[in-house]
């Protein structure tokens, strides 16, 4: 692929991402809001050492159509090996990849993934530097990382990353620690005083209006949206909560391109949550197969699927040849989001 990130991120425009969220950045969902303004998307989080040593989770992880960029794809990585291997494998079918230093779950930062690395600039460093060093460009090589406690800390480890030959970084202008508070614009404006590299900017763009607002205050070339676009795929073409068109796409794509039933509803729960009234919510959310979430959309709204032509899936033939190790490897598919968040989405008391 020859689309160049780094020419999109440079536009004099706001470039509008969709956040890397594990179980549901899929290929259906990406399909989904790059009809409704997203310039850029991200796949949900991999774990690398999984997809280099098991062709199960390259299969259950990555899929793409040609239709499908500029495409990033994020891994969890904490070697070389790992991480230069998964980029060579999925490099001539993304846009870029990016090394997920920001996930806050405990189980993560334990095994040395996700804000575990924050505290490993040294490792870091290299991990972005042997990739940009093996792939060429204008395949990207990126960092999502969150902020530390010390701003000092944080100016230099980007300014590090800068120099191993990073394409761009996002900050999410929260730490570790933090959850639902207010980002942190200041440390975000100072980052972007202090880098010369493209910044994306996350963390509270739940509306067009409050995307550009932090477009225009931080500075960044582009803003990136989680839990925004997460309950309103329409976000980025300014529609404050979902419109039944996007439901509509929605039915048609997952039909076309089939989705297991719980990405399926899930999805639905979060476009519904802000237009439903609580009680059709309630029962909304506890249905249990898809005829019958097809069945209340019919007789709510008059919607149903229309199934066009099947999209053709991109036949991913991965190079294993280069991969240096086998080992064992452990499954775990976390959410990059918050846990409470998503919690308080499928409450039927919230």
């Amino acid at each position: 692929m020859t689309t160049d990130v780094v020419e999109i991120l440079k536009e004099p425009r706001m470039i509008k991402i969709c956040a890397p969220m594990v179980r549901y950045s899929k290929l259906q969902f990406r399909t989904l809001v790059r009809r409704y303004g997203c310039d850029i998307c991200f796949t949900p989080m991999i774990l690398a050492n999984s997809f280099v040593q098991s062709p199960k989770a390259r299969h259950n992880e990555f899929t793409t159509h040609k239709e499908d960029q500029p495409l990033i794809v994020q891994f969890a990585a904490k070697t070389v090996n790992d991480f230069v291997d998964a980029s060579e494998m999925v490099a001539p079918y993304c846009n870029g990849v990016d090394l997920n230093c920001g996930c806050p779950q405990r189980w993560a930062i334990q095994d040395g993934y996700g804000a575990g690395l924050l505290k490993k600039p040294e490792l870091v460093k290299d991990l972005i530097y042997q990739v940009r060093n093996r792939v060429s460009r204008p395949f990207t090589v990126s960092a999502k990382i969150r902020l530390l406690k010390d701003i000092r800390q944080t100016i230099e480890l980007c300014q590090t990353l800068e120099k191993a030959g990073a394409s761009f970084l996002t900050i999410h202008a929260r730490t570790p620690e933090m959850r639902n508070e207010p980002i942190d614009l200041e440390s975000l404006k100072l980052l972007r005083d202090r880098l010369q590299l493209p910044l994306v900017a996350n963390g509270d763009a739940k509306s067009l209006e409050s995307a550009q607002s932090l477009f225009t205050e931080s500075r960044c070339e582009a803003v990136m949206s989680a839990r925004g676009i997460l309950t309103n795929p329409a976000l980025f073409s300014g529609h404050s909560t979902t419109p039944l068109t996007c439901v509509q796409d929605w039915l048609d794509i997952s039909s076309t391109i089939p989705a297991e039933f719980q990405c399926f509803h899930h999805h639905l729960v979060f476009m519904l949550e802000k237009i439903l009234p609580k009680k059709d919510r309630v029962l909304f959310n506890s249905l249990q197969d898809k005829s019958s979430v097809l069945n209340f959309l019919e007789n709510y709204y008059n919607i149903k699927p229309n199934v066009s032509n099947a999209i053709e899936l991109t036949k991913c033939n991965f190079n294993t040849s280069h991969v240096r190790c086998k080992k064992k490897y452990n499954n775990c598919w976390e959410d990059d989001s918050s846990t409470d968040f998503l919690r308080s989405m499928f409450n039927a008391n919230s």
